[in-house]
């Protein structure tokens, strides 16, 4: 595909299981900056816009595609966060990687579903699904193969989480 965004453009990839922060991060990340960062959520083009489940071929995979390349050649910065299952999304997210002309950061949050259900419970809309779910979509590890992607744990707190994305993109 055609390469897309500018040099001091910024895409960042969060991906993780359901409960893990990656929505928290992505809205901390828009909060530090003053303007232009495109949130693309996984759930909000899945769930919401296409009302599709995840299985391969979804065509919410392409929609990201479009979502992010047509965000970063608007001139915005974009962050792409959702569970991005490494087996459906992982052919999209390394042809974004590949042809993104700016600073690519790709992190992943790993941790115990333990936690992912104590985080979940803080949540807003905690009620609208439950442990049953969350296993439905549980990947102990899920990496993308052939992609550097940064590992967040449960011991990295946003604060930190956040300075650490910021730094790693240039943006201190």
């Amino acid at each position: 595909m055609a390469s897309f965004g500018e040099r001091d453009s910024r895409l960042i990839i969060v991906r993780g299981n359901s409960g893990t922060g990656k929505s928290t991060l992505a809205a901390a990340i828009r909060e530090a900056r003053p303007r232009g960062i495109a949130i693309i959520g996984q759930d909000q083009l899945r769930r919401e816009i296409l009302h599709v489940r995840d299985y391969p071929d979804t065509p919410a995979a392409g929609y990201v595609d479009v979502s992010v390349r047509y965000a970063l050649n608007c001139g915005l910065h974009a962050v792409v966060e959702g569970i991005l299952h490494a087996a459906i999304y992982g052919e999209v997210l390394r042809h974004l990687i590949a042809d993104h002309r700016g600073v690519t950061r790709c992190y992943r949050y790993e941790m115990s579903f333990e936690e992912t259900l104590r985080r979940h419970a803080t949540k807003a809309n905690a009620d609208e699904f439950g442990e049953v779910e969350m296993r439905e979509w549980w990947r102990d590890i899920d990496p993308l193969p052939g992609v550097a992607e940064e590992v967040i744990g449960a011991d990295s707190p946003l604060p930190h989480t956040l300075r650490r994305v910021l730094t790693d993109c240039g943006w201190t």
